[in-house]
């Protein structure tokens, strides 16, 4: 793990501070898949973006695990947006214990990063966070709006995770002099993330389940990059926004559809109590959730390239 603290700069972008800072945006988790979208986004909309994290290939070297050492790296910087992408996941999240980290990072990092926004003169703030937080349940046919509950309930190890999403939330979103805006993200799929279930399909190590009318949000990692540019130029402070395609689909049914594009073999389909050793995984293919996207659509201008998880695979499996 890389603990340095001092920040460094690819050669010839300039230093920070000789920048409009009403285009620079600091990213912490630039690094990860999501990361790369949102930075890709950004720079197309004419951002300088300042990559954040442990890494000693990012603009900006810390843990945000590390207070005082993020604190350090950010002092002298200045900066008009912080975008917080950053999870503690290397892979896919298979048991409730593969989430612990993230949920402190959430809780503890989220709070360090605040403190270093303001240190950098920050003036807005983009949390990622994600639908899960409405609860890990089955909500019927009711359609969820950024007005229903969110980040409370759960039980066993559910707690954690929502108190995580809960926490981050507020802590971005009523900072005093920060204009917080967060983003709730469906299942992530497209470019970056489905190989990997591509190769797992190939390998036949990833079950399927029979959904039995069951359905989650997705969104592709382009249109959730997309979403993230939108919310630095068009968000409304202290607002969340979910940001998901238009389409619902099942978890078993999802896997089914990569396969039918890629041309894998088809997974084995199983009960869903089969999964039980699998916790974290158990409780997503047991929720079932429909998610309104209208308040992105309305304020945001944002719609997705891709309205449904069968056109995204399309144009994957194309290009």
């Amino acid at each position: 793990m890389d603990h340095t603290s001092a920040l460094s700069l690819p050669v010839g972008i300039p230093c920070p501070m000789d920048m409009n800072d009403t285009e620079n945006v600091l990213l912490a988790g630039a690094s990860g898949v999501l990361g790369g979208h949102i930075a890709r986004a950004l720079r197309q909309r004419g951002y300088t973006v300042l990559s954040l994290g442990r890494g000693a290939g990012n603009d900006v070297v810390a843990d945000l695990m590390n207070r005082d050492q993020l604190l350090r790296a950010v002092e002298g910087l200045t900066v008009h947006t912080v975008v917080h992408a950053a999870t503690a996941l290397r892979k896919a999240a298979m048991r409730h214990r593969d989430m612990f980290a993230t949920d402190d990072l959430r809780v503890t990092g989220t709070a360090h990063l605040v403190e270093a926004a303001q240190l950098a003169g920050a003036r807005r703030m983009i949390a990622e966070s994600m639908v899960f937080g409405y609860g890990y349940r089955d909500f019927g046919d009711r359609v969820l709006t950024e007005t229903d509950d969110f980040g409370c309930g759960g039980r066993g190890s559910d707690v954690r995770h929502l108190e995580g999403m809960r926490v981050k939330e507020e802590l971005m979103l009523n900072t005093p002099g920060i204009e917080g805006i967060s983003l709730r993200f469906g299942l992530f799929y497209g470019q970056g993330g489905t190989e990997s279930i591509v190769e797992m399909l190939r390998k036949r190590q990833l079950p399927a389940v029979n959904d039995r009318g069951r359905v989650l949000p997705w969104v592709d990692l382009a249109d959730a990059g997309a979403a993230v540019a939108a919310a630095v130029e068009d968000g409304t402070p202290g607002q969340a926004y979910n940001i998901v395609d238009d389409s619902p689909l099942g978890f078993g049914a999802h896997l089914r559809l990569v396969t039918a594009t890629f041309g894998t073999p088809r997974p084995f389909t199983v009960p869903g109590g089969l999964l039980r050793p699998l916790s974290y995984l158990y409780e997503m293919t047991r929720a079932s959730m429909r998610v309104s996207n209208a308040r992105a659509k309305g304020e945001l201008g944002w719609k997705p390239q891709y309205p449904s998880c069968a056109d995204g695979l399309r144009a994957l499996a194309a290009a």
